[in-house]
């Protein structure tokens, strides 16, 4: 016996594919929907795949046909998305839908979005609950539109259950924009040195696609109207993500610490820094939910930088990660401009 039927939105991503996974393993009869309407080769061969594109007009009421136990959003922002979910609640039993961190602000009004203004990084508590405040809803940035989401769905009450996961600095195989390629491309290109602004100690709470896939996995057993945090077991340092990915390529790289932020030239950032730690509370995802997670950042890591080295065999970085070059720039792999900087430090050492 089947727990029920169960849909997942944009399946074929790095979230889905492991979702689509756990979903099945848990009993649940599944129908991957992506754009492409593709699969993974890792999927049982009972999976069922759908091509959709949930922005067209119409077009998910009309996939959904007569409806679904629980659906399962990967892809999912602002109000647009919100209506289109509670406008199908008659023929949603419940549903799980992945939010972001992002949402969140400090006491200050300090948040994601103000980070890159001076004076502007947030001050977290540590660890963030729930209940902490987060950013004016509205159609402005990535965690504007997030928490919009979330507030609109929540105002359906009864009518939708909906868990919203609040995910940290997503990681693992299939991700677009792999914060570890950092660390890894420096090592395959044989750089000896590497620079770390703070210190080294910015810490940017990961979860693994197989955890939150567990956190997935747990909320369609258990419908309800909740938002939860989504992280791994630990929080490491960007100092330590780079010993353990040292350790995963048997290499020794010498760090120097830079004791504040990086300078105009990109020397000492990387995808984690930031001058104040975001650390996610877990503990009510594990009081509602039952959550243990299936592993932890460490134990993870060889698959990811096994994997990243793959994407980049034969090709430059930029053609393998686009949505890394769009985000971080030329700056991420600078080279001449940390050379010049080591220069100065060990003139001044």
């Amino acid at each position: 016996m089947t727990k029920g039927n169960a849909w997942v939105l944009g399946a074929t991503g790095q979230i889905g594919r492991a979702a689509v996974r756990a979903l099945v393993e848990d009993g649940w009869e599944v129908t991957a929907a992506s754009r492409g309407g593709g699969r993974d080769v890792r999927w049982d061969g009972a999976v069922r795949t759908t091509a959709l594109d949930r922005d067209e007009d119409g077009a998910l009421a009309a996939a959904l046909g007569d409806g679904c136990d629980v659906l399962v959003d990967m892809v999912a922002y602002g109000a647009d998305h919100a209506r289109q979910l509670t406008g199908l609640a008659d023929r949603i039993g419940s549903a799980v839908v992945v939010s972001s961190g992002a949402v969140y602000e400090d006491d200050q009004g300090h948040s994601f979005d103000t980070q890159g203004e001076p004076g502007g990084a947030p001050r977290y508590p540590v660890p963030i609950p729930e209940t902490q405040r987060t950013v004016s809803a509205g159609d402005a940035t990535y965690g504007t539109r997030k928490i919009q989401l979330e507030r609109d769905l929540l105002a359906a009450g009864d009518a939708l259950p909906v868990t919203l996961l609040r995910a940290g600095a997503i990681h693992g195989t299939y991700c677009r924009s792999p914060r570890e390629l950092w660390f890894v491309k420096r090592l395959l290109d044989g750089r000896g040195r590497r620079v770390l602004s703070y210190g080294g100690a910015s810490r940017f709470h990961p979860v693994h696609s197989s955890n939150l896939a567990e956190l997935i996995r747990l909320a369609a057993g258990r419908p309800g109207s909740r938002v939860l945090n989504a992280g791994d077991p630990q929080a490491p340092t960007v100092a330590e993500i780079g010993e353990a990915v040292d350790a995963v390529l048997g290499r020794s790289t010498e760090t120097v610490l830079m004791a504040g932020a990086p300078g105009e030239d990109g020397v000492g950032s990387t995808p984690w820094s930031a001058p104040h730690s975001i650390v996610y509370d877990m503990t009510a995802a594990e009081r509602e939910l039952g959550y243990r997670p299936v592993t932890g950042y460490a134990e993870s890591l060889a698959k990811t930088v096994e994997w990243i080295g793959a994407q980049l065999k034969g090709r430059d970085w930029r053609e393998a990660f686009p949505v890394m070059l769009r985000a971080y720039g030329e700056k991420l792999f600078d080279y001449a401009a940390e050379d010049a900087w080591l220069e100065a430090y060990d003139r001044r050492a």
